[in-house]
């Protein structure tokens, strides 16, 4: 007999702002919800060795998705008309809408990078229906990534968004794991990445909001891995003063990816963030 990973993959229908999408969602576990939302030009198989780890899936509904152009998700109709750009509303949008499809009550949402950006705006807006965030290399504001050459007619998009972003993990993280995130992200749609990083460093900033968020009643763990020099350590625990209650804690020997370059150094990590945003 098959011995199939427990992850189910899944095709939602749903309207995000004016356009109809077909999102790609997969999921494993049952429980708390805990939705996951990937880095810039990369997709939910960051999130595999989550959802393959049977403590965690245990406990919670462990719910990744593909962003709209990312992944499994198809671009709306019409995208050859328009360079993709996206901006802090459109992300909202793109969350709120798979979030209330699927019906989550109270989840808990964690995102890594642009993800763990974005988070912090989620907890500032819709803290009432959150129980807690888990902020993953997160980041108030994050100006310097963006440049032209992420999307250039003489130059190999995916190889150059993959080496780009190779850099950003530890160099303690083992190299399979490094390169798996590399070929996922040579995979990513022409100028993608350059859409993503354009939301990140040119269109984020959240130092205003941060200091909205409660943690009485949304709670807050972030994790920084001291090998990350785009969102470095001092980033994120200018992010941790700003929200009191807040948990921080820096992933010693991590780079920018740890669901994916290092599972296995990262989970006492998350383990331990979980454990706080369940908290009463």
């Amino acid at each position: 007999m098959a011995e199939f990973e427990p992850i189910v993959g899944r095709y939602l229908p749903v309207n995000i702002g004016s356009d109809q999408h077909r999102i790609f969602v997969e999921e494993a576990g049952s429980g708390i919800p805990l939705l996951c939302l990937h880095t810039a030009g990369n997709d939910t198989r960051q999130f595999r060795h989550i959802m393959n780890d049977a403590e965690i899936t245990g406990q919670f509904r462990v719910i990744a998705f593909d962003l709209p152009y990312h992944g499994r998700s198809a671009p709306p109709d019409g995208w050859w008309l328009r360079k993709y750009r996206l901006t802090t509303a459109a992300y909202l949008d793109a969350i709120r809408a798979v979030w209330s499809a699927l019906g989550l009550e109270r989840p808990l949402v964690m995102g890594c990078s642009m993800g763990g950006a974005i988070v912090l705006k989620l907890a500032a807006l819709y803290q009432n229906e959150l129980r807690g965030i888990i902020g993953l290399e997160s980041s108030a504001y994050a100006p310097g990534r963006y440049n032209e050459l992420l999307h250039h007619p003489a130059i190999h998009g995916g190889e150059l968004c993959a080496s780009y972003t190779y850099g950003l993990n530890s160099p303690f993280s083992p190299e399979v794991n490094r390169r798996e995130n590399w070929w996922y992200y040579s995979q990513s749609g022409p100028g993608v990445y350059q859409g993503d990083v354009h939301f990140y460093s040119l269109d984020w900033d959240a130092r205003e909001d941060i200091g909205n968020i409660d943690t009485t009643r949304c709670k807050v763990a972030l994790l920084t891995g001291e090998y990350d020099y785009s969102c470095t350590p001092a980033m994120t625990e200018a992010v941790a003063a700003a929200i009191s209650g807040s948990q921080y804690t820096l992933m010693k020997g991590m780079g920018h990816f740890p669901m994916i370059e290092d599972h296995a150094s990262f989970r006492p990590y998350l383990l331990d963030a979980l454990t706080h945003v369940t908290s009463q």
